[in-house]
């Protein structure tokens, strides 16, 4: 009976670890996809104002 209750109590800790491990994964992933968002929005402004350098050369020339 005595032996049990350390096991129990490793049991219930290693519970705890796992809903707390589930959370620290969730925020990685939305580091990882705000990260992915902010490279997004990098390269659609920096092709965007390309782009317009590019049309605005091509209107002049018509």
């Amino acid at each position: 009976m005595l032996a049990a209750f350390p096991r129990f109590c490793l049991a219930v800790a290693a519970t705890r670890m796992g809903i707390d491990r589930r959370g620290v994964t969730a925020i990685e992933y939305a580091l990882i996809a705000a990260l992915i968002a902010v490279a997004i929005v990098g390269a659609v402004s920096t092709l965007g104002s390309h782009l317009s350098v590019s049309f605005s050369g091509v209107a002049s020339e018509l």
